[in-house]
């Protein structure tokens, strides 16, 4: 089957259908069926929006649900499938369940990953959607990230990445195609939060997600809690850090709540990755 792009509507706006978008469809049409591993968050959504586009029916959403995966993203993830009308499947992960996942190598992500994808594509290759695909794209190549590994390994393809968009160009080609989470800060499992060595159990992931959720009710858009025993070391946007201390005592009430004894602001504001900084140090 060849691809035509009448067979895929593109958007209106000329300065968008680049040659990028051209191909990202053409790419989904020529696989003539896909599950997409779908987190709810811009990448992974835009890629399914897309992949509707140009496969209509013959696209899966496959989410995968373990202790690490926050309910907020899981209810966000489900409304957004459903406002594009696309089938979503949700599938109970136990990578907790494995020792060395739960022991917090710096291979975590690729122990983690080798599980979940493992599932989804038993799955996806079941219901005859042989090809799965992620939303990595351009800017996901640098720092360390041993999750793109296992999916590599497995024939997982990355569809925005073959075609060369960043994270910004994702965000603008969201943003026209009229998708909520255009803006949305980027997100990484709770277990990210997790020194390297500093074995993960589901109580731990549970006090994140609470001093988290409790973060984010207080109006923090983007907001790490670092677990580091007994202590929550907040990552906030550096432009948030005054306004944090003006909260200090509402902070300090909520992130105690959650199960932190101590509460500790960092100065340098949030990073993504910020534990693989351990990584490097000599």
């Amino acid at each position: 089957m060849r691809y035509n792009v009448a067979q895929s509507p593109l958007p209106a706006d000329e300065a968008i259908v680049d040659d990028q978008l051209i191909q990202l469809h053409r790419v989904l049409f020529d696989m003539g069926a896909v599950a997409v591993a779908y987190s709810g968050g811009t990448d992974s959504a835009f890629l399914l929006a897309v992949a509707h586009d140009a496969l209509g029916e013959r696209v899966l959403a496959l989410t995968a649900d373990s202790p690490s995966v926050p309910r907020a993203e899981l209810a966000e993830a489900r409304a957004i499938s459903a406002s594009l009308g696309v089938q979503h499947v949700i599938l109970p992960t136990a990578e907790l369940a494995d020792p060395a996942y739960r022991a917090n190598a710096p291979d975590r992500c690729y122990i983690c990953k080798g599980h979940y994808l493992g599932e989804l594509l038993a799955y996806a290759q079941a219901h005859g959607f042989h090809f799965l695909v992620d939303g990595s794209n351009v800017d996901d190549l640098g720092d360390h990230r041993p999750g793109q590994q296992a999916a590599r390994e497995r024939g997982v393809r990355s569809p925005l990445q073959e075609v060369g968009l960043t994270k910004a160009e994702i965000r603008a080609l969201a943003r026209v195609r009229g998708l909520p989470n255009w803006d949305k800060p980027s997100a990484a499992c709770l277990a990210s939060r997790i020194p390297y060595g500093t074995p993960i159990t589901a109580a731990m992931l549970a006090q994140i997600e609470r001093a988290e959720e409790y973060l984010h009710g207080l109006g923090f858009r983007q907001a790490r809690v670092r677990h580091h025993g007994t202590v929550a070391r907040l990552e906030l946007e550096v432009a948030d850090l005054p306004r944090a201390l003006e909260l200090r005592e509402a902070i300090l009430a909520g992130v105690r709540e959650a199960g932190f004894t101590y509460v500790a602001l960092d100065l340098a504001g949030f990073r993504s990755g910020s534990m693989n900084l351990t990584l490097t140090e000599t």
